[in-house]
């Protein structure tokens, strides 16, 4: 059930990471406002679940968000498809185990290398291990970075040429709580939703004469796949890193995929925000707000 609805009919919009649980809500409400609806997504399957969904309005196209070849070829089958697009989000992102250090804190004890439990030099390894600062190899961080970084930078590149200069064209990212206040454990994926906030501006001024406007959505603590081993145990019981999070959201709970909603269909419509630009929209339940006492 959309909060309120815009007339996107006629619009295309092209949606990176379409087959992922916040990326799909905003197809199908997007969808709802008229608009036709691209999914990129490298999973082709999960892509094509949202767009059997929607409808004939809707289609999934394979890409890898990181290939530029990739990138155009999509292009390519969506404008013979929908013509170009109108809209853009670039949805694609995520972390990565490999990339995630085993404790919050560094302490003496952990700097002694890595054999006591496993080598965690060695990224195939299934042996636990105490994962420091020290250990994370630099393939790991690369592909965390570029997946929510540099794809962004890539598909933008792909898509807003033909975006120039065309009526009412917007992109949109998809930054994270992490761009404001980096979570512990994470420090790949925090730099990396940090410099997508940074990008979100500076684009914003790089395209403002040729009217593309170009904003961010900061999601607070959503339940995706990506996190959700994170989140809760085997047995569906919350983490300790649950019960951080919900002590640190003044709301005391997780987002609901549909509470984005709103904020996204007003950054789309340039009748709402047509003087909004270079601006990231924390929608966190007042995460970002709390300072802990």
């Amino acid at each position: 059930m959309l909060p309120f609805k815009i007339n996107l009919t006629g619009k295309t919009v092209v949606i990176t990471g379409g087959g992922g649980v916040l990326c799909s809500e905003f197809a199908y409400s997007l969808a709802e406002c008229g608009a036709n609806i691209a999914l990129l997504d490298i999973k082709l399957e999960s892509a094509q679940k949202v767009a059997n969904k929607i409808g004939a309005n809707a289609i999934a196209v394979q890409c890898d968000v990181l290939n530029k070849e990739s990138l155009i070829n999509a292009k390519n089958i969506i404008a013979e498809k929908f013509g170009l697009c109108d809209i853009l989000i670039n949805g694609a992102g995520g972390n990565s185990p490999k990339c995630t250090t085993t404790k919050e804190y560094l302490f003496d004890e952990d700097i002694v290398g890595g054999d006591a439990l496993g080598d965690p030099r060695n990224a195939e390894s299934s042996v636990p291990y105490n994962v420091t600062f020290f250990d994370l190899l630099p393939d790991n961080l690369r592909f965390v970075f570029d997946l929510n970084f540099t794809s962004a930078v890539l598909t933008t590149q792909v898509f807003a040429k033909d975006m120039a200069n065309k009526k009412d064209c917007s992109i949109i990212n998809v930054s994270s709580m992490n761009a404001f206040t980096p979570l512990t454990k994470i420090p790949a994926y925090s730099a990396a939703k940090a410099a997508v906030s940074n990008f979100t501006k500076w684009l914003a001024v790089h395209f403002s004469k040729v009217g593309i406007r170009v904003n961010a959505l900061a999601p607070g603590f959503f339940v995706s796949e990506q996190n959700r081993t994170l989140l809760f145990n085997a047995d569906g019981t919350p983490t300790a890193r649950t019960h951080k999070i919900l002590a640190a959201t003044p709301m005391g709970r997780f987002g609901e995929p549909k509470e984005l909603i709103g904020t996204l269909l007003w950054l789309c419509c340039p009748e709402a925000s047509g003087f909004v630009n270079g601006v990231v929209v924390p929608v966190d339940g007042g995460f970002s707000a709390y300072s802990g006492v």
